[in-house]
């Protein structure tokens, strides 16, 4: 097949190669998505240097949160430590698309965020918010597995959107987590509820922001915006996910007698909350 070689100019005014094609979408700049910071400006191999940068904060949190959920992992289930697993592998299609800004970079990236997502559900969604016509959890997990695979396949349809289509599944995660938090009068869950939809909201703001005013922050020299969404949106999942797995154990090991308590001391207003196991299934009674 043949290709034929396009010029594109970078918002730094660097000429990146560009190859249309099947080659192309591994080529440098061959994805739609270009955000505000300057292409080329610290580095000739690095196409937006602080947004690839700041995406190590994956492999900062990921080991920090499978470490601190081992107790819950081992009670409720092993499949618990795949949602930080996972979202290692996020980190590294992140700084690989910012690396690059290729498609396949970007849909790397976009894909891995689904996938989590996907685990997330299957594991954490409540029993009693099931559809009426699933009769179990692995019912639903496979749901929520066709469901992704159906996802994953139709975001090639308009990449562009891919982005928009995953932050509003926050939405969804917030009215179910508003369920839950109707019926706890635990002010420490509430505080953590709390703090997680601050954090959320403010790396959302981050993230439109750089979307749509990138012009004025050009004027000011701040493009920075993007990279302060990788490091706001992982302490983000940190508390969200940990909220979601709290109630998740209330529901599915209430012997477990779960708590949130925080790293690296338990008073620290800014710690990394993860659940404290105070039972365990030795204690459960049997029949």
């Amino acid at each position: 097949m043949q290709v034929w070689p396009v010029q594109r100019f970078s918002k730094a005014g660097r000429t990146a190669p560009r190859i249309c094609g099947m080659a192309g979408v591994f080529s440098y700049e061959s994805s739609e998505v270009d955000w505000c910071e300057d292409n080329y400006r610290h580095s000739e191999t690095v196409a937006e240097f602080y947004n690839t940068v700041s995406s190590f904060i994956f492999f900062l949190f990921s080991p920090l949160m499978l470490y601190l959920l081992h107790p819950y992992a081992k009670e409720r289930s092993r499949a618990v430590h795949l949602v930080w697993f996972m979202m290692i592998f996020v980190g590294i299609f992140s700084i690989y698309f910012h690396m690059t800004l290729s498609y396949v970079g970007q849909m790397l990236d976009e894909i891995s965020i689904l996938w989590v997502l996907a685990v997330g559900y299957a594991l954490w969604f409540p029993r009693k918010h099931f559809p009426s016509f699933i009769k179990n959890r692995v019912e639903f997990s496979v749901l929520v597995f066709l469901t992704t695979v159906f996802s994953t396949l139709s975001s090639f349809a308009k990449p562009t959107v891919n982005a928009y289509a995953l932050n509003c599944i926050a939405l969804h995660i917030l009215y179910c987590l508003g369920l839950e938090l109707r019926s706890c009068t635990n002010p420490r869950i509430h505080r953590l509820a709390r703090v997680s939809v601050f954090w959320w909201a403010l790396a959302i703001a981050c993230w439109l922001s750089d979307r749509f005013l990138c012009n004025f922050w050009k004027r000011i020299n701040f493009c920075y915006l993007h990279s302060i969404w990788h490091v706001l949106i992982v302490v983000a999942t940190a508390h969200g996910s940990t909220l979601i797995a709290y109630f998740d154990a209330l529901h599915e090991i209430p012997h477990a007698l779960p708590e949130i308590q925080y790293w690296p001391k338990d008073h620290w207003s800014l710690g990394v909350p993860f659940i404290a196991i105070r039972g365990s299934s030795k204690t459960q009674k049997e029949c």
